[in-house]
């Protein structure tokens, strides 16, 4: 089954789905700046575009361009901002 879910007044959209590897979201975000709280070990890939993230436990942004990916521990927040339209794919456990 393919959910669809909305964020920040529609400004990131994306959509659900379970896999043999997982579950995953693959959406896309208009240009600002986000903060996402996880529930399960997520690996945010960029596909087009790019994020600059402050990770937990950081204090410096770090850019991530396509092809690149970092990753997120459960039961925490991250804030991204997204460069232009950015494409990415989030896959949890």
């Amino acid at each position: 089954m393919i959910s669809s879910n909305e964020y920040f007044d529609a400004k990131v959209k994306s959509l659900g789905y379970t896999s043999s590897i997982g579950n995953s979201t693959i959406g896309v975000m208009e240009e600002g700046e986000y903060e996402f709280g996880t529930t399960a070990h997520e690996k945010m890939n960029v596909i087009e575009g790019e994020l600059i993230a402050l990770l937990p436990g950081t204090t410096e942004w770090v850019s991530y361009k396509s092809g690149t990916f970092f990753e997120v521990d459960a039961n925490t927040s991250f804030k991204v901002k997204s460069v232009g339209q950015t494409a990415y794919l989030c896959q949890y456990k």
